[in-house]
């Protein structure tokens, strides 16, 4: 089993609701967590911000990126890509794969079961409920 397991969240403008994935997610023991959007609004909004340093969370280093950045030679390979807004879903082609489903189905899996195939076979199995 890999033990750390890259994460992607994407948001047209990546401003907002994939910055707050990002910070919520940073720190955990088996996720490196990163947000970018298609059309980058160029900075986090400011009470997504505030809303963050109030819950504690670190804000330092969070910035609206463009998903190219996480898309080009050398980059990092994303293990999952979740989309938290349509538009960015219907533009996402960069990033081929099997789509795994919500992420609420995704929490549900045991860690145990996050290499591809074993995701595959454990939403499908899931899924029959």
């Amino acid at each position: 089993m890999q033990t750390r397991y890259n994460v992607l969240f994407l948001r047209t403008g990546n401003s907002a609701r994939s910055i707050m994935a990002e910070a919520i997610q940073q720190g955990k023991p088996n996720f490196t967590v990163y947000s970018a959007g298609s059309q980058p609004a160029g900075a986090g909004r400011s009470e997504t911000l505030k809303q963050l340093e109030l819950a504690g969370l670190p804000t330092d280093g969070l910035r609206s990126k463009n998903w190219e950045e996480f898309a080009k030679p050398g980059a990092s390979q994303m293990n999952f890509v979740f989309t938290v807004c349509d538009n960015a879903a219907r533009e996402l082609s960069i990033w081929p794969g099997q789509p795994i489903g919500r992420i609420s189905l995704f929490l549900c899996l045991p860690l145990s079961s996050l290499d591809q195939l074993a995701v595959k076979k454990e939403i499908d199995r899931i899924g029959q409920r």
